[in-house]
């Protein structure tokens, strides 16, 4: 696997999932893993240790509030960064997201080359 970062999405959309996986995974820097939902996602990180979380905001069961809550929670993954994403363009979600220690926040639908730079940023390449 040399270098690459590892990118955990967790996104109940699983097309969308895989899209950002396929664009990821296309620019040879990033090993990416997909999770369906809140609590398959928070196993995978626990296990897999990503170096990245995208996350989505509007999920059932577990929302991403509630992940991130969990995560930021748990010291094995406590200092894992999580990029925030959702379908509302509000100030209240993203006011939220950034109080409970999120990187950074987008908004879908997504512009992939906004959200590999904001990666990248993340990841300092």
């Amino acid at each position: 696997m040399g270098g690459r970062k590892k990118i955990l999405i967790i996104d109940d959309e699983k097309d969308f999932g895989y899209f950002l996986k396929f664009n990821l995974e296309l620019i040879k820097k990033f090993k990416v893993f997909n999770a369906t939902n809140g609590k398959a996602g928070i196993k995978l990180a626990r296990r897999k240790k990503p170096d990245l979380i995208i996350l989505d905001i509007m999920m059932p069961g577990l929302d991403g509030f509630d992940v991130l809550t969990i995560l930021k929670e748990n010291m094995k993954t406590t200092a894992i960064p999580v990029i925030m994403m959702t379908a509302l363009d509000q100030n209240e979600p993203k006011e939220k997201a950034c109080g409970l220690y999120c990187a950074d926040y987008f908004t879908k639908p997504i512009e992939i080359d906004k959200l590999i730079s904001g990666i990248n940023n993340i990841l300092s390449f």
